[in-house]
């Protein structure tokens, strides 16, 4: 099941053609998106992800992404949802057309969750280090790079997680060239030590992760230390636990990295979900 919501507060019927062909978007991957986790018809973390909407859209140069009528958007998804308890809802926001008056397109869209999702979510999933060619201070020397920001531009990440393939993986862990750790594709990373929960900083020109930080804001408050610093690739392998955050994934155990078996952290990955679970 799909349910599409136009901003100018209509429904649009999914299979039925709504994009131009020379809008931005399409053509160059000019413009950003975020995807929320709807559960029992309730968005998770909505704020967050349409501040994050606004600064991707900063970082490209685009207009303002018109918060009310993304609301309404969102809601008229939700208003109109008859499938699974859980679903995801994709924000779009491009250029527009090209050559055209400079008014942006955006929707909203609520997707059912893939079983390969659900799947990985219970059993965890292998993953591959892959240098992203970038070093720890290019976000700040380069910001046309637009490194940290959530846009359409999504060529390189698929091309990964297809190189993960080939090697035999389901995911990635993105690393600076000189070995520290960034991101995956479309999770963030977290890694256990003890009680403490790390992550990347998002100076490094990652995006900064809303699952994962309402997983801190569990975690902190049930006594946990939680830290964002740098990690090295090489901590992966020794950590109690390496886990990726995301919106629809939500926290999902790294079995095995680069053909190692990492410690079992089923136990870990559990009490991770939990503290997850208990912000909602």
């Amino acid at each position: 099941m799909r349910v599409l919501a136009l901003l100018d507060g209509t429904l649009a019927d999914p299979d039925s053609p709504q994009i131009r062909v020379d809008d931005l978007g399409l053509m160059r991957g000019d413009g950003v998106f975020e995807t929320i986790l709807v559960v029992g018809g309730k968005p998770r973390e909505l704020t967050p992800h349409l501040d994050r909407l606004d600064r991707s859209a900063a970082m490209l140069d685009m207009p303002p992404p018109p918060r009310a009528e993304f609301e309404r958007a969102v809601e008229l998804v939700l208003g109109n949802w008859s499938g699974g308890a859980e679903f995801a809802l994709k924000l779009v926001y491009t250029r527009g057309v090209d050559g055209g008056d400079g008014t942006p397109t955006g929707f909203a869209l609520g997707m059912e969750i893939g079983t390969k999702v659900l799947q990985q979510r219970a059993e965890g999933l292998s993953a591959v280090t892959l240098d992203r060619g970038v070093d720890a201070d290019l976000a700040a020397r380069a910001p046309w790079l637009l490194l940290g920001a959530k846009s359409l531009s999504y060529a390189v990440n698929m091309a990964a997680l297809r190189e993960a393939e080939r090697r035999g993986a389901a995911e990635v862990v993105f690393t600076t060239s000189d070995g520290s750790v960034l991101e995956g594709p479309t999770s963030t990373v977290v890694v256990v030590r003890g009680k403490t929960l790390v992550t990347p900083p998002s100076e490094l020109g990652i995006l900064p992760g809303t699952t994962q930080y309402a997983l801190f804001r569990a975690a902190e408050r049930a006594g946990w230390t939680v830290l964002v610093e740098p990690i090295k690739a090489d901590e992966l392998y020794d950590a109690e636990g390496v886990f990726l955050a995301s919106s629809v994934r939500k926290i999902t155990r790294v079995t095995v990295l680069d053909g190692k078996q990492l410690p079992d952290s089923s136990a870990l990955l559990t009490e991770l979900q939990d503290l997850y679970e208990s912000e909602y």
